[in-house]
């Protein structure tokens, strides 16, 4: 797959790692999907729930008070992320209120009746909360034969997880709990798939014990918009990325990177 100089236009988005507490009190779990093989963008692939912003995203984005300290694209992906997270598993994440687990099914089914977030947001008393997403990551690659987004990574904790979980067959065809690591080490026995985006940042959530250490590392960590691009290792083509954004792994060979 070639690599261009020039990042070509993509399409924004946004993608959120959902966090639950571990039953065991062991490290925190994350909210993974299986995509549809049919789907044009990581046909197969586990990632994490999310999708591309939406107009109607940016309308309502700048609505939700103290949207005005925040970049607009970055309010328009928080809001994004909330929606996407809500019609792909059932979970509602990124919201002020009371949530159980029926009143957030009767806002999915809502959602994919075609009702707007805004409308059922308004109906159900609940806010966007911009300050439960926590800022992760940025990528934009550069692939010119693959749909090209520019995906802001949000952090949230959902606490708990007692809460049920819904496949929309459409898009997704399984949906599950593991922890970084746990998800890392299906990958290699070859029984999930992983892009690479989503192979180096769970590996660099797997460095975090709890919520709050992730949270914190996402803080003080400054966001760098992360562009792969290829480079000859030891006479080797690889995939890499900056050595300086948080990762704690920067590439892996061409042949063994899935991008999308």
């Amino acid at each position: 797959m070639e690599l261009s100089d020039e990042i070509p236009p993509a399409r924004p988005a946004a993608t959120v790692v959902v966090f639950r507490r571990s039953a065991d009190g062991g490290p925190p779990e994350l909210l993974l999907l299986e995509r549809s093989g049919t789907m044009a963008f990581a046909g197969g692939a586990t990632v994490f729930p999310g999708g591309a912003v939406d107009p109607s995203d940016r309308v309502l984005a700048a609505t939700v008070p103290g949207a005005d300290a925040l970049d607009p694209e970055d309010a328009a992906a928080r809001v994004a992320a909330v929606r996407e997270t809500l019609e792909e598993s059932g979970l509602i994440v990124g919201v002020k209120g009371t949530v159980t687990a029926p009143r957030a099914i009767a806002a999915r089914a809502r959602l994919l009746g075609g009702d707007s977030l805004g409308a059922i947001l308004a109906d159900e008393g609940w806010e966007v909360d911009f300050g439960s997403l926590v800022p992760f990551a940025r990528w934009w690659p550069r692939h010119r034969e693959i749909r090209v987004y520019d995906t802001r990574f949000y952090l949230a904790d959902l606490g708990t997880g007692a809460v049920d979980l819904m496949v929309d067959s459409t898009e997704n065809r399984h949906l599950f709990w593991a922890t970084a690591s746990e998800a890392l080490d299906l990958a290699a026995q070859g029984r999930i798939k992983l892009i690479f985006p989503t192979r180096r940042n769970l590996e660099r959530l797997a460095l975090w014990p709890d919520f709050t250490s992730a949270q914190a590392h996402a803080l003080a960590t400054p966001i760098q918009t992360i562009s792969p691009w290829m480079e000859q290792r030891e006479g080797v083509p690889w995939l890499v990325i900056p050595n300086d954004a948080g990762y704690p792994v920067d590439g892996e060979p061409m042949e063994q990177a899935a991008r999308g």
